[in-house]
């Protein structure tokens, strides 16, 4: 899967947001699990996963310094 485009997450809503960081952050716990019990079958989904986690979260963090 593509990584999406920063200003595709910039539009997301701060709800949507949220739930983005969650999934993916749930994600990466699934794929730690896999990897500790040898199930893992694509290691590149970890730097995937990382990365669009740092734009959701980079996002977010500069919303909250505007708002403030």
């Amino acid at each position: 899967m593509p990584r999406p485009l920063i200003a595709d997450v910039r539009e997301l809503s701060d709800s949507d947001l949220d739930k983005r960081i969650a999934e993916l952050r749930r994600e990466l716990f699934d794929l730690r699990f896999q990897q500790a019990t040898r199930q893992l079958e694509k290691p590149h989904r970890f730097k995937e996963t990382r990365l669009r986690l740092a734009h959701l979260l980079t996002v977010r963090s500069q919303r909250n310094r505007t708002s403030t």
